[in-house]
C-alpha cells in the first residue's frame, strides 16, 4: 500500500468510557477518540470495541481502518461535538501539525492565488488586508520563501504566520458556512503534499 493511501491523524482526546451524554451505563458504552486529520484537517471521533493503547498527540493511522485494532466505526465529527479536552488540545495539536510540515504550509504562502478579481487566497487569512497581501507577493516574487522566519523577516508587517495559519484552520473547523475553505476537509483550496 502506497501512502497515497493510507491517513493519519493526532489524538486530540480519548474517552474510555465513551460520551458522557450517553444515557447507557457505563460499562456498556464503548471507547471513542477524537482525532484530527494531518493532512486534510477533518475531525472524525473513532468508536472502539475496547479501549485502544493511545494517548493525546499520538498519531493513528485512520485509512485504511484495518490499521487500527478494534476499530468499530469512523464518523465525521462537528467542531461543537468534541469533548472539551478535544477542544482544548486542538490548537497545540494545529501547531504541531503545521510545524511538522512547514515546507507545505510555506508553500501555500509561495503559491497562493487569486480567488476572484476581487479576492485572494491570502486575504482569507485573519490580519491579512490588501497592502500585506501585496508585501508578500512582492518579496515572494523575488524569491520564494524557504521558511516562517524567511518569511517574517522579509514581509514588513507580518507577524506570527504560524499563529495566522493557526486562526484560520480553527476559523474553518468552528464554522462550516464558511464559503472558501483552504486547509480543512477534502475540496480545500490548498494543494496537498
Amino acid at each position: 500500500m502506497s501512502d497515497e493511501d493510507t491517513a493519519t491523524a493526532v489524538v486530540l482526546d480519548f474517552l474510555a468510557h465513551g460520551r458522557s451524554d450517553d444515557d447507557r451505563p457505563r460499562y456498556q458504552r464503548e471507547p471513542i477518540c477524537y482525532v484530527l486529520g494531518t493532512e486534510d484537517f477533518q475531525l472524525y471521533e473513532l468508536v472502539f470495541e475496547s479501549p485502544p493503547d493511545v494517548s493525546i498527540g499520538d498519531s493513528v493511522t485512520i485509512e485504511p481502518l484495518t490499521e487500527l485494532p478494534n476499530i468499530l466505526e469512523r464518523n465525521h465529527v462537528a467542531y461543537d461535538a468534541l469533548s472539551s479536552g478535544a477542544r482544548s488540545e486542538l490548537e497545540y495539536l494545529i501547531e504541531d501539525i503545521i510545524d511538522e510540515q512547514e515546507d507545505r504550509f510555506i508553500d501555500f504562502f509561495n503559491r497562493a492565488q487569486p480567488i476572484s478579481l476581487r479576492l485572494h487566497q491570502l486575504n482569507l487569512l485573519p490580519g491579512i488586508g490588501d497592502k500585506l497581501r501585496d508585501n508578500i507577493l512582492d518579496a515572494r516574487r523575488r524569491q520564494p520563501f524557504q521558511s516562517f522566519d524567511d518569511l517574517e523577516q522579509r514581509v514588513s508587517g507580518l507577524h506570527n504566520p504560524r499563529g495566522i495559519l493557526i486562526e484560520r484552520i480553527k476559523e474553518e473547523l468552528r464554522d462550516d458556512s464558511l464559503k472558501y475553505y483552504l486547509f480543512v476537509g477534502a475540496d480545500a483550496l490548498l494543494v496537498r503534499g
